[in-house]
């Protein structure tokens, strides 16, 4: 595909991100609606006379406008063992929510609680997990999910086999499950 062939759909849909007509910005970037409306459907060609008035307006840049090939969406990142855990990313470096499938080996006893800033969010995936949150403890079957702050003292870990969870977690999170030491405890 041509870069330019989503330079008009790009136009368009930032246009249409801030309500605005086709009227409206037209006459905010001082040409027709009917040049505008040849832009967005492909149908006239693009010039800078034409693209620097409508992303000024925009608040956007060119570059915002033309394509360019979508990078390798697969996550190559090795696992992590710890502390019995298997912990396997599933978002990238750097990535704005931290992701991870992590699988617990069972306990006879639940690990002693823990304490980090943040929020952590997580589904079960296969097992039975024990999750010890403040005074309760709770057992979590295949398909349910918890959410809670972990200021809250807390720890995970499986019962009679291992159990394997999908957990989002905020950095803080990131750092105690894949960086931390200790006796196994989320």
């Amino acid at each position: 595909m041509d870069m330019l062939d989503q330079m008009g759909p790009r136009l368009r849909a930032a246009r249409k991100s801030r309500d605005w007509t086709l009227d409206y910005l037209a006459g905010r970037a001082g040409m027709s609606v009917s040049t505008l409306s040849r832009l967005e459907s492909g149908k006239r060609q693009a010039s800078l006379e034409l693209l620097v008035p409508l992303t000024r307006e925009l608040g956007i840049r060119i570059d915002d406008l033309l394509s360019t090939e979508a990078p390798d969406p697969r996550v190559r990142r090795p696992s992590i063992r710890r502390d019995g855990m298997v912990i396997t990313p599933l978002a990238p470096e750097g990535s704005p929510v931290a992701t991870y499938k992590i699988t617990y080996p069972p306990r006879s006893v639940a690990p002693e609680p823990r304490v980090h800033d943040g929020y952590e969010w997580l589904y079960v995936i296969s097992g039975q997990l024990r999750l010890v949150l403040g005074e309760q403890e709770l057992v979590l079957k295949r398909g349910e999910a918890a959410e809670f702050d972990t200021r809250m003292p807390h720890s995970i870990s499986a019962i009679s086999r291992p159990a394997q969870v999908i957990s989002i977690f905020n950095q803080d999170g990131v750092r105690m499950h894949t960086h931390g030491a200790g006796d196994g405890a989320d």
